[in-house]
């Protein structure tokens, strides 16, 4: 697996059910850009707020709406091992092509390396699909270290990492730990640690951004290989503003926000998260027009 991946919204209406002809919509139009696939029910996805039914529901929509030989990626991840792995079944059922499983967070004290690998191998044993590594450290408050990811990268089903941690200094020890002998891909979750990983070996990135901007993130990871580095520092640079904005500035409801201005809806959060008040939708639309991704 390599590429750039956006991490989809979830829509939802203002009753808090679940809008899925948006999220068709959505991937339709994301069809055709350069993308490699999709990510379901990631950490912008609210992949917290939705049930076990729903879950499935929003992976067989992506299954549906994705356009031939795209890879399906869905978040599977759950508080236990046990429903982690009937979670990732569910979604290999629905048409996923591989489980993205975040850390166990809830018990972060107890989360040493050893429980860590006993999870994380009891899911890829289980799965009927490969299983790729969550770490997003900032969300859970737990931190994969390269070489817990190192000791699992050793499991046959176990085929990548998505780090999210923003630190290039880990992604590049990712990288530099992942089996030679096997396809294990090292994911980039971050948009500012996305170029300098290239640089290092990162097999691609799954990015908030790449909802808003699609052909401009496969822009510049293919310029950064074409060896045109100065086009992609400058493409790069151009949209760090707003890819800040739909991540850590204003979360899932700054990207919602951005999508919105798009033309693109992608419906309102699911609360506790609450749109966004006035003078941050303007700063979402600043940041667009900056990026030069406003029509006009």
């Amino acid at each position: 697996m390599n590429g750039i991946f956006p991490p989809l919204p979830t829509p939802f209406r203002e009753d808090g059910g679940l809008e899925l002809g948006l999220l068709a919509a959505l991937v339709e139009r994301l069809n055709g850009t350069g993308l490699a696939g999709y990510l379901a029910l990631g950490s912008n996805g609210e992949a917290v707020h939705v049930d076990e039914e729903e879950a499935e529901r929003v992976v067989r929509t992506v299954r549906t709406a994705a356009a031939p030989g795209m890879t399906l990626l869905a978040g599977t991840g759950r508080l236990s091992t046990l429903a982690t792995v009937e979670a990732t079944k569910r979604a290999a059922g629905a048409g996923a092509d591989a489980a993205l499983v975040v850390t166990p967070f809830f018990f972060k004290g107890s989360m040493t390396p050893d429980a860590l690998v006993a999870h994380f191998e009891a899911v890829a044993e289980a799965s009927p699909v490969p299983v790729l590594v969550y770490n997003v450290p900032a969300n859970t408050g737990v931190n994969a270290p390269p070489s817990v990811v190192a000791r699992l990268a050793a499991h046959p089903n176990v085929r990548g990492v998505k780090d999210s941690s923003g630190d290039i200094g880990q992604l590049a020890e990712l990288v530099r730990l992942a089996p030679s002998g096997k396809p294990f891909s090292v994911f980039s979750g971050n948009y500012g640690a996305a170029l300098p990983g290239y640089s290092v070996g990162a097999a691609g990135a799954i990015l908030a951004a790449a909802n808003v901007a699609p052909r401009e993130c496969v822009a510049i990871r293919v310029a950064f290989l074409a060896g045109r580095t100065d086009e992609a520092r400058q493409l790069h640079l151009r949209l760090l503003p707003m890819a800040r904005a739909v991540t850590s500035q204003f979360g899932v409801p700054g990207l919602k926000t951005a999508l919105e201005m798009l033309g693109r809806p992608a419906g309102i959060p699911r609360r506790p998260l609450l749109p966004l008040a006035a003078d941050p939708r303007e700063e979402v639309r600043r940041v667009l027009a900056e990026a030069r991704l406003l029509p006009g």
